[in-house]
């Protein structure tokens, strides 16, 4: 079968037997420091990716695509406003809800919170809560026998050891624009379920309650703080939300799911640019590795470079071989760095869990890092980045030992031959 000369020479070098054994073991080094390189980059990215999507995952779970605030006050018309949004294209569901402040108080454990009153009814119209409920329901938010239950975070519910039938007292921050502060409101509430979304910003401060409980607790009457919007996709929310502006009027206010949390996201995207180019190192290392293998190479096989040349091979072949040996090298390196990356990243979380349970560590804590579990996922377009860009400093590394290799003087080589 008919190969290029080029590959002919470059396939040759790359598998014969050397003397030289160092330049060997230097080739096999930079073939490991490529595919290290790879893999980790590749393992940092696909944890970086899946703890975005997990944590976006959880918000969504919790809020909705979209809240509707009227600018600096209550919403008193929006039964009519609510009707309006449903009758904008592309909107799937729209719950009010009343949002304040408050403490809550069991057996001396003082907690600071934030009550959300929300709808039996209608609730899964606009987040995923339900399925972070556990054996409680919605419906169990009713207020029976002058009892006033309430769902707590798991965090929140451990903080006050405390137990599903529980009592707490909710104390509430009161405002008279006469007076100023006057008198907190107290009121005892029970324990009616326990939810866990996996966030530490959710399970360790959220107290939610039935929606006109809230109406009356905080003084609210027929109004509600904002209507919570979802749409058909979360990713049209911010198209879908500033349509929505569009349409309400500057006397309303609409902020995304995004919005909410877009420090984190920006710092999270911020974190894995940086990340990306500290671990570029490594591959930039392993590059000088395969420029010190492919220099050794050349001034070993000066004589075998030096005989091709008397017999007709021009500089561009050789020049042609030697790249070709070291673009071999680099990817052979990614494709062992891919594999191992891909592997790794599948199993970062047991390893992590083997880790914490060998050394008796706590590497991912919920109230740093939101989550309490490693997630990873992999994305083809980081793939074929780590790829191209660690072929492409493979190649910058090679061309000049072989622009060396292609200058060489034959009579030069074989002069004391």
């Amino acid at each position: 079968m008919y190969r290029p000369l080029s590959l002919f020479i470059g396939l040759r070098y790359l598998r014969g037997k050397r003397r030289n054994r160092f330049a060997t073991f230097v080739s096999f080094a930079s073939v490991l420091g490529v595919a290290t390189g790879v893999a980790v980059l590749i393992i940092v990215l696909s944890v970086m990716n899946g703890f975005e999507r997990e944590v976006a995952g959880h918000i969504l779970g919790m809020t909705s695509h979209a809240t509707v605030f009227r600018g600096g006050e209550a919403m008193t018309d929006w039964p009519r406003i609510a009707s309006d949004i449903r009758r904008v294209p592309g909107v799937t569901g729209v719950q009010p809800f009343i949002r304040g402040s408050a403490m809550i108080n069991r057996r001396g454990r003082i907690k600071g919170v934030v009550v959300y009153g929300i709808p039996r009814e209608g609730e899964d119209e606009v987040s995923d809560l339900a399925r972070y409920l556990g054996d409680a329901r919605l419906v169990d938010l009713a207020a029976t026998d002058g009892r006033t239950p309430v769902f707590l975070g798991q965090t929140l519910t451990d903080a006050l050891g405390a137990g599903v039938g529980d009592t707490a007292t909710l104390i509430m921050p009161r405002w008279s624009a006469e007076t100023g502060a006057t008198q907190p409101r107290y009121a005892p509430v029970n324990l009616g379920g326990v939810f866990k979304v996996g966030m530490h910003e959710f399970d360790s401060a959220f107290v939610l309650m039935d929606l006109p409980v809230a109406a009356q607790l905080f003084d609210y009457g027929d109004a509600v703080t904002g209507l919570r919007v979802r749409f058909t996709s979360p990713g049209e929310a911010l198209l879908q939300a500033s349509h929505l502006q569009s349409i309400l009027g500057p006397s309303f206010v609409v902020l995304d799911w995004s919005r909410f949390h877009r420090n984190f996201f920006q710092a999270l995207q911020s974190q894995k640019r940086i990340l990306f180019l500290i671990l570029s190192v490594i591959i930039g290392v392993a590059a000088f590795n395969v420029v010190a293998s492919m220099i050794m190479v050349v001034k070993e096989k000066r004589r075998d470079i030096a005989i091709l040349r008397t017999q007709g091979c021009t500089a561009s072949t050789i020049l042609g071989a030697f790249v070709i040996q070291g673009l071999l090298i680099g990817i052979i390196g990614i494709a062992l760095g891919l594999g191992t990356g891909m592997l790794g990243a599948e199993y970062a979380n047991d390893l992590m869990r083997w880790l914490e349970r060998s050394f008796d560590l706590k590497l991912i804590k919920a109230d740093v890092y939101y989550i309490d579990y490693l997630p990873t996922r992999i994305l083809a377009g980081d793939v074929l980045r780590v790829a191209g860009i660690t072929l492409g400093i493979c190649l910058f590394a090679t061309l000049y030992p072989a622009w060396q290799a292609a200058r060489v003087a034959p009579v030069e080589a074989l002069r004391y031959e």
